[in-house]
């Protein structure tokens, strides 16, 4: 099927049965937002990648400074940058062949999707999320539950 007639859930179904996933936005922090996402992925079996320009590990893995430095590549890239980086990566992601990109945007924070990137991505037929977070749909907590419908209800998840 065509991605775009895949519903919000198939492309996040999609994206979520790939087992190697990089991670782009993690810092050094230990309450990142991307941090969080890392841990909950990494907890659920998933092989997650840090990507971080400077940071050599995080949460005890090691890290990546760019999407082309992980030893035997990803199958899907979850961005959550400013939407400036948010460019760069999807480029890479683009330029490396990868075809499942994820950009973290809610409606609690500034989000990671840069239009033009998105478009890119999505010209390309790459399965392109522009809209929630994994820890919506990987056993969500309260929180991420009520906004998974705060979202659906505004009609963002079709």
């Amino acid at each position: 099927m065509a991605l775009s007639r895949l519903t919000h859930r198939e492309r996040v179904d999609d994206f979520l049965a790939q087992k190697r996933i990089a991670i782009c936005g993690l810092s050094r922090s230990k309450d990142s937002g991307a941090g969080a996402i890392y841990l909950k992925l990494r907890d659920h079996g998933y092989q997650v990648f840090a990507v971080h320009p400077s940071a050599e590990a995080l949460h005890g893995d090691d890290c990546y400074p760019t999407l082309s430095a992980i030893p035997g590549g990803v199958d899907a890239v979850f961005i959550m940058n400013s939407p400036d980086v948010t460019e760069q990566l999807a480029d890479e992601a683009l330029s490396l062949g990868i075809r499942r990109v994820w950009m973290h945007n809610n409606t609690m924070m500034p989000s990671s999707v840069s239009d033009a990137a998105a478009t890119r991505c999505r010209d390309a037929g790459i399965n392109l999320i522009d809209v929630g977070c994994p820890m919506m749909f990987l056993e969500p907590d309260f929180f991420h539950s009520c906004m998974r419908w705060m979202i659906r209800a505004r009609g963002k998840m079709k």
